[in-house]
């Protein structure tokens, strides 16, 4: 017969390092990234020639016209 003795080793919580972030870059990234798609959206989806920002020209609308049909805006 063997004679054992429970050892309890204390508990030790893992060290967790915080992420360091850079919250005005990121917010800044966020932002840009935002108008860069509305942008996007705009020119694909909105732009009708006709309700252009750029006049009555129909360049845009014809430079994204098969992409706008392509990802299913209507334009006619």
């Amino acid at each position: 017969m063997s004679i054992t003795s429970a050892v309890q080793s204390p508990t030790v919580a893992p060290i967790t390092t915080p992420i360091v972030t850079a919250q005005l870059k990121t917010v800044a990234l966020l932002l840009g990234t935002a108008v860069v798609a509305l942008l996007v959206y705009y020119f694909i989806g909105v732009d009708e020639g006709a309700m252009s920002v750029f006049g009555k020209s129909m360049v845009i609308h014809e430079f994204f016209h098969d992409g706008r049909h392509f990802l299913g805006f209507p334009c006619h």
